[in-house]
């Protein structure tokens, strides 16, 4: 029965390596990270499972201590604390981005390949190559256009750019890290059909690694923009004056890229992108779990120096065969990489896998079974296999619980790309019903419940345009409003129901700026609807902005409700502060000519319009018309109004279904508190550059 564990245990350790590269399955909202996770989640509880089994019937504990051993604690100690006391929302740590399930799932098959004998190693490394050879020869036939021709695959696989990692960066970096493996099996094959064919599979490798690197060159369409290791640095420095010990939490980077990013980052083109990793994995690495899990990697690193130099004094390279030192140059190549770019889940768990290949082990046996003796006539040794049972239990009993939790959350997100696809086919009933399952069987996601938002706001809307009735004719009398109790009830159901997703998505992290934000747009697009609404939509875009200090789009958008209330002295000191986040930001201009205009600065109003078209590039664009005709609108009023004296015309406010009398927001619809660290909502300080925003100019 031991025999028949160790060669399951084999075989599973086998095929996950392999698959594990290459798995994409559209069974998720990100089908290149989180079927990766759950192949390594579903496949590690088995091993350990089988493990425990074999501790059971053996009555012993085969275990190997390697080198590296220490660091790794260190750092999977580092993540696992810094997730329960660090991370608001652990559902982003264990499921996307899933930074903690990678690292610690990387760290358990250090710790699994280890216990595997010197030539399961050896064959883990040919496996591991045949995977690469796959995962090359995917992304060359995708770049071919065959995949374009299947018209049944899902349309990313389609995708002239797919590769099995989401990417040509990670695809490079894999590529580029297997591709001695394959060098060293050359050398140390020496049957001559094998050696053939690992060569041919080298050479795909070559060319997928000559591909990837071809569509990361500056000047591609693909090349990827990442922001400057001085914006990652800064990052992560003033991240660690906040949490210095433990870091911001596994997965929680774009809290602290919106919080901490210098003002400089807004002068450069990427200003409206926010990046969920900085530019190297070791800054990532440094500003997610601070000083604890450095120091471990410091010491990884260390160790990992003094074996390749005890290896290389050992034994001189032309005696050792480069087939014996290729898993070290594949692993140096990686730690190297991860210094300059940032890692994917596939490139932190095959650091973890490379340096068990590398780990140098002893093995220790501890026997977990009692001897005693029976007393009677005659006296007999008897033995027990309680110790066994008393290690094994516990674990197979925590690994069905969490087997069972793991199946659930899986479950919840199958059900949110069900409902995502369903949206896309305009099926409300079915998106609606869908997402509500979603959140129940996981509502620790707040993506779920924002995507929720927008799905009651729209059936709210629709519902408030259809009773509205159709928009008049030009002449003709406008019709009479149709809405009815029902009609007002429901709306008042999905308005109220939107509130409590979106709080419930601030609740899930409230240091979160987006989630705020999300909680504001919601105020703002029921202010139609429901009284009160304008309030709660000014509070909470002033508590985003204090989690997002310099980002321009944020102001814009409080300075819009402030407008639309006719409070311009407000809107222009909030517009005001948006273009000196990004001083040549035109859709800030623009929107403070209007504030400045209608709080009756005339001569402020027609200077900013006048920086507007100066800062729009193309002169022959929509933009650049639009301004104009405002510009000169403007200046014709000015001529009017030294003429005749004439005072502004009070602005108009978007056009939008209005109920009368306007829903009533029932108690506890208001904003929940900020976060002690940020209630001194709008901060004094000039802006910084972070958001994202339409070129496209909007008052």
């Amino acid at each position: 029965m031991e025999k028949v564990l160790e060669q399951v245990e084999k075989y599973i350790l086998y095929i996950l390596v392999f698959l594990f590269p290459v798995v994409v399955i559209s069974v998720s909202s990100n089908p290149f990270v989180i079927p990766k996770l759950e192949l390594l989640v579903f496949s590690i509880s088995l091993l350990i499972f089988l493990r425990a089994l074999k501790i059971i019937i053996t009555g012993k504990l085969d275990f190997s201590v390697g080198n590296f051993d220490l660091p790794i604690f260190i750092i999977a100690l580092s993540f696992i604390l810094s997730t329960i006391l660090r991370t608001p929302n652990k559902m982003e740590a264990f499921l996307l981005p899933g930074t903690t399930t990678a690292v610690i799932s990387g760290v358990l098959l250090y710790f699994i390949i280890n216990q595997q004998k010197d030539e399961e190693k050896r064959n883990l490394s040919l496996v591991l190559f045949l995977s690469a050879t796959a995962f090359s020869a995917l992304t060359l036939l995708a770049f071919s256009g065959l995949f374009e021709k299947i018209p049944q695959l899902p349309a990313y696989i389609r995708a002239k750019g797919f590769t099995p990692d989401g990417g040509y960066i990670p695809s490079a970096i894999f590529l580029l890290t297997m591709f001695p493996l394959g060098l060293g099996l050359v050398f140390a094959i020496k049957e001559k059909t094998r050696k053939i064919l690992i060569m041919v599979a080298s050479i795909v490798v070559i060319l997928g690694l000559v591909l990837s690197i071809y569509n990361i060159i500056p000047g591609r369409p693909t090349s990827p923009r990442f922001p400057s290791y001085n914006v990652s640095w800064n990052i992560a420095i003033d991240s660690l004056k906040n949490s210095p010990v433990l870091g911001i939490g596994p997965g929680n980077y774009l809290t602290a890229f919106n919080r901490f990013r210098p003002l400089s980052y807004n002068q450069t083109d990427l200003w409206a992108v926010k990046f969920t990793t900085a530019t190297s994995f070791y800054l990532t690495f440094l500003t997610e779990v601070g000083m604890l899990g450095t120091a471990g990697l410091i010491l990884l690193l260390f160790n990992l120096y003094k074996t390749a130099k005890a290896d290389l004094r050992e034994k001189r390279l032309v005696q050792w065969g480069f087939g014996s030192i290729a898993n070290l140059v594949s692993l140096t190549i990686i730690v190297i990489v991860l210094a300059l770019l940032p890692a994917t889940t596939l490139l932190i768990v095959l650091f973890f896998i490379l340096f068990s290949l590398n780990a140098k082990v002893h093995k220790t046996t501890l026997s977990l079974m009692t001897q005693g003796q029976v007393e009677g006539a005659t006296a007999q040794a008897v033995t027990s296999r309680f110790p066994a049972f008393l290690i094994s239990v516990p674990v197979i009993i925590v690994l069905f619980l969490f087997g069972i939790r793991a199946v659930k959350i899986a479950a919840g997100e199958y059900k949110f790309i069900k409902a995502l696809n369903a949206l896309a086919t305009n099926d409300a009933a079915k998106t609606y019903d869908t997402l509500r399952e979603a959140i129940r069987l996981n509502p620790l996601v707040d993506r779920y419940h924002a995507t929720f938002v927008r799905v009651d706001l729209a059936l709210a809307n629709a519902i408030a345009r259809k009773a509205a009735g159709p928009e008049p004719v030009e002449g003709a009398a406008p019709t009479q409003s149709q809405i009815t109790d029902q009609d007002r009830q429901n709306i008042t159901l999905l308005v109220q129901q939107a509130i409590a997703e979106a709080k419930a998505t601030v609740a899930l992290n409230p240091l979160r700026s987006g989630n705020w934000e999300v909680l504001a747009q919601t105020y703002q697009t029921i202010m139609p609807l429901a009284q009160g609404a304008d309030n709660f939509a000014i509070q909470t875009y002033r508590q985003a902005i204090a989690l997002d200090p310099i980002n321009p789009n944020l102001r814009i958008a409080l300075g819009g409700i402030h407008y639309i209330k006719k409070d311009y002295e407000n809107a222009v000191k909030v517009f005001e502060l948006a273009t000196s986040a990004k001083s040549n930001h035109a859709n800030a201009h623009y929107n403070l000519s209007f504030a400045l205009r209608d709080k009756g600065d005339l001569n402020g109003a027609i200077q900013e319009m006048t920086l507007v078209l100066s800062l729009i590039p193309d002169k022959t664009s929509q933009d650049y018309q639009v301004a104009k005709k405002a510009l000169e609108d403007m200046q014709a009023k000015k001529k009017e109004e030294a003429q005749t004296g004439q005072e502004l015309t009070p602005p108009q406010g978007q056009e939008a279904p209005q109920l009368e009398p306007p829903v009533e927001l029932s108690e506890g619809s208001e904003p929940p508190e900020a976060p002690a660290s940020t209630q001194e909502g709008e901060p004094t300080t000039s802006p910084s550059p972070t958001g994202a925003v339409s070129p496209t100019l909007t008052p």
